[in-house]
């Protein structure tokens, strides 16, 4: 006979949050590096079995997903809606400050460009983009293009600084890294590679914020062109 519905015991209480399931991931990535951050260990790190945090998420893309999301959505959105500001200066504000807090956590890096962003975060991040564009003057077909191509600039600069460093762990000061690069490249044989060996003190200097402004300005440049045609095809 069934048990009345009254009397049925009530399934395990949840104990935990997805921000602490969250937080126990973002430490083992900063720790350890984009492989560190298992359900396994996710588990281990808040102190229950690996059920319990299926209990939240179902696999650990899942788990990787929403701590991007996470990350996406503290971009203080409020330094690049300006429209009293200069356009180029609201792009500029917005990369600096996904470098800052991505490079704050290279070990997410990888698992971010690994996957698709496509939650509401993300999203609204390239509305915010596709806004930008729009006040400087760009179609909405080459707006959406550009805005793709200034992620693939951030992100994929961001990546390439933070795979520079070969270890897990939190980056070394900017000065301390691109100094361990110029020995590096001061190594390089001459008679081998001369335009190299003749570059080492800008090799050394590619994942430094004057590298990454450089780039960016010249993306900019760019766009502002293509702005400024489709203006004068329209006049």
């Amino acid at each position: 006979m069934p048990e009345p519905a009254g009397n049925r015991r009530r399934g395990p209480r949840r104990t935990l949050t997805e921000d602490q399931i969250l937080d126990a991931a973002l430490t083992l990535l900063d720790e350890g590096g984009s492989d560190a951050a298992s359900v396994r260990g996710i588990a281990a790190k808040v102190g229950v079995a690996p059920n319990g945090v299926y209990t939240y998420f179902p696999d650990k893309a899942a788990v990787v997903k929403a701590l991007v999301e996470r990350l996406l959505g503290e971009v203080d959105h409020g330094i690049f809606v300006d429209r009293g500001q200069p356009w180029r200066q609201r792009v500029e504000s917005l990369a600096l400050d996904l470098r800052t807090r991505l490079s704050a956590h290279p070990g997410v890096v990888p698992l971010m460009i690994g996957g698709p962003m496509d939650g509401p975060n993300a999203l609204a991040l390239n509305e915010r983009l596709l806004e930008v564009l729009a006040d400087a003057g760009v179609d909405p077909a080459d707006a959406a293009r550009a805005a793709y191509l200034l992620i693939v600039y951030v992100f994929g600069s961001i990546a390439l600084e933070v795979a520079d460093l070969h270890q897990p762990g939190p980056l070394p000061p900017e000065r301390e890294r691109i100094d361990t690069r110029l020995r590096a490249f001061a190594a390089t044989p001459a008679e081998r590679y001369p335009h190299t060996a003749a570059a080492a003190a800008e090799l050394a200097g590619y994942i430094s914020t004057d590298q990454y402004l450089w780039g960016l300005r010249r993306v900019l440049d760019g766009i502002a062109t293509t702005a400024a045609r489709a203006g004068e095809a329209d006049s």
